[in-house]
């Protein structure tokens, strides 16, 4: 990525080629191209049968698609509609903002994706449970369905561990 160069909608550099389902799209991160810092701003050309991500919501980000071309479908906790060309969505972080963009026409769809780039963050996969602990752009963690362990309890084997692990090192300086 040169120094100079403007990112261009109309004129992608693609960073990234995702041919096979559920995605079949390619994305250029633009806002990271811009040399944003609080913004992300990917553009996506979907493919029929393609999709911007599975069906997510987020709990530290809001979100915003901006319909460049095509008529993509999109999937809120409000149900299922095709969208136009030049339509703008908010999705708020929560429940609510719940959302997932696909393309099931047999024309390209492009989107824009803008969002507030907080992190840490916590996404959740509505559809397979999964989630996410987002520590920056592309790192992190993801948690499949089942993976998870209540909060307290996760804090409570934390703290024991801990405890115990702290009582072997006075053990160790003892003998020492």
């Amino acid at each position: 990525m040169s120094a100079s160069a403007d990112p261009n909608l109309h004129q992608p550099d693609w960073d990234m080629e995702m041919p096979e389902p559920p995605f079949r799209a390619r994305a250029m991160r633009a806002a990271h191209r811009a040399r944003a810092e609080e913004l992300g701003a990917t553009l996506y050309e979907l493919e029929s049968g393609g999709a911007v991500s599975l069906y997510h919501l987020h709990h530290g980000n809001e979100e915003l698609v901006v319909v460049l071309d095509g008529r993509p479908t999109l999937r809120t906790p409000e149900g299922t509609r095709r969208l136009e060309p030049g339509a703008v969505v908010a999705f708020p972080r929560g429940k609510r903002g719940a959302h997932r963009v696909t393309n099931a026409t047999d024309a390209p769809v492009r989107v824009l994706i803008v969002s507030t780039m907080h992190f840490p963050e916590v996404a959740e996969h509505g559809d397979t449970g999964a989630i996410l602990a987002m520590t920056g752009p592309g790192s992190g963690w993801a948690f499949p369905p089942g993976a998870d362990v209540p909060f307290l309890q996760n804090v409570m084997a934390a703290m024991e561990a801990g405890a115990a692990h702290e009582h072997e090192r006075e053990d160790e300086e003892d003998t020492a």
